[in-house]
């Protein structure tokens, strides 16, 4: 392979094409003033965007994640909401708790943790697997089926009873101080394997690091519900009061959803991956012995064709994206024609969503909530997104999203099976391929 260092007369070289340009010096000004996003902005684009859609749903007021990376909680707890606020004329307002699922989620996350210590131990610090695992012990993020795992092992609750702590909502220094509990922690247990320490040595110090971070997590997010009394005024401002109700049975009486329902779908066209195959991923999870993440990878197409139907039956569609790719967040806007910097630097910036997955440059970093979309005869042509980042954003918290860019950057719906046919039934009941800890698919939202 030839190869060779950076000459200065290719330097000299370069720099002459540029003076060579008419209108080099205009565009250097325009994006070191202005940066690079605004000065390739294409205001075209916004006017398509207009936030009016033929099929609307009615979500109640946007919730606000505030400094936390809490999305999918967000995201599937809205849905939930609107379901309890549907059925029983609840006001606009209410909330479920994501305090209480994050609680939960963490201290679940720790044990998850130690527990691929432990069967990682035998390897070497410098071992892909365990370089990993210590890079993030554990986060904010997640996926539909730990959400899931976490519901069906704790329940919910209303937001009232277990409210935002600072740690909650501003959620960079409990991260810091749990990871750093566990990468501790982890010191132990591979020291303990390596001693050839006993079962019940081993678990007996298991058992004391989860006590620590149990306390660790009390004082940061606050004592975990139990029980609570569940009060509030209807739409025609009866008063209504379920006293001493437990988490559980509030999610089972109030929320009524079966989520063994709603699967994953996922559109990853790389290679590794044909459609109509499932698809779960090493290492990723929140609840030992819990609900197994699970994908069933389908062509684009087929996955509009389910959110359509299930926003047809007025229910919304819980969906993971990369947000931060061709998004304008203030106006509330994604659109793949709302920026061209590969006109603005007359270079070629283009790659298929397989090359984005496989390289590196794409992968789901944000869950939102898909309450509508407009169809031009038949054929959607852009969708209204609930968001989770306050009201101060897009319209009243909600974004358009252009039809297009959900071709090029959503990577996961959920879906009721009921829309599924019967073939994807099928497909969806296959035992799973396993993919790498590090595999596009096994990014938390």
């Amino acid at each position: 392979m030839l190869t060779s260092e950076i000459k200065l007369n290719q330097i000299n070289k370069f720099q002459q094409n540029l003076d060579n340009r008419k209108d080099s010096k205009v565009v250097e000004r325009a994006v070191s003033h202005q940066g690079i996003l605004a000065s390739s902005e294409d205001f075209t684009a916004e006017s398509k965007m207009h936030p009016v859609f033929s099929i609307d749903l009615s979500t109640g007021n946007v919730a606000d994640q505030k400094q936390s990376g809490r999305c999918w909680m967000f995201a599937a707890l809205n849905t939930m909401r609107i379901r309890l606020m549907n059925t029983f004329k609840v006001s606009d307002g209410f909330e479920l708790s994501q305090n209480y699922t994050n609680f939960w989620d963490k201290f679940e996350k720790s044990n998850y943790f130690l527990e691929n210590v432990l069967k990682t131990a035998d390897q070497p610090l410098d071992s892909r697997k365990v370089s990993w695992l210590m890079t993030t012990p554990q986060q904010d993020g997640g996926q539909w089926d730990m959400l899931c795992a976490l519901i069906e092992k704790y329940g919910i609750v209303p937001k009232y009873a277990m409210p935002e702590t600072f740690n909650s909502e501003k959620s960079a220094q409990i991260n810091k101080f749990l990871n750093l509990k566990l990468r501790h922690d982890a010191v132990a247990l591979r020291e303990l394997v390596a001693d050839k320490a006993s079962d019940a040595k081993i678990a007996e110090t298991k058992e004391t690091m989860l006590n620590e971070i149990y306390r660790m997590l009390v004082y940061a997010l606050g004592e975990p519900t139990t029980s609570f009394n569940f009060e509030y005024r209807d739409k025609d401002n009866n008063y209504h009061i379920d006293k001493d109700i437990t988490p559980q049975d509030f999610f089972k009486k109030y929320i009524n959803l079966n989520l063994e329902d709603y699967v994953s779908l996922i559109n990853s066209p790389t290679a590794d991956k044909p459609f109509n195959k499932t698809y779960t991923i090493e290492m990723l999870g929140n609840v030992v012995n819990g609900r197994q993440v699970k994908h069933l990878n389908l062509e684009m197409s087929e996955l509009k064709k389910l959110a359509i139907k299930q926003l047809q039956n007025g229910e919304s569609v819980w969906f993971g994206s990369d947000v931060g790719q061709s998004s304008n967040t203030k106006k509330g806007i994604m659109d793949t024609s709302l920026y061209v910097p590969d006109e603005l630097f007359d270079a070629d910036l283009s790659l298929s969503k397989a090359e984005r997955l496989d390289y590196g440059e794409s992968l789901m970093t944000h869950a939102m909530v898909i309450t509508g979309v407009d169809l031009v005869d038949g054929k959607p042509t852009k969708w209204k997104v609930e968001n989770s980042w306050g009201e101060k954003v897009g319209t009243k918290g909600y974004f358009v999203m252009s039809d297009e860019w959900m071709d090029q950057f959503v990577y996961q719906f959920v879906i009721n099976k009921a829309y599924l046919t019967t073939d994807q039934l099928t497909a969806q009941k296959q035992e799973p391929t396993v993919l790498n800890p590090w595999d596009p698919m096994g990014a938390l939202a």
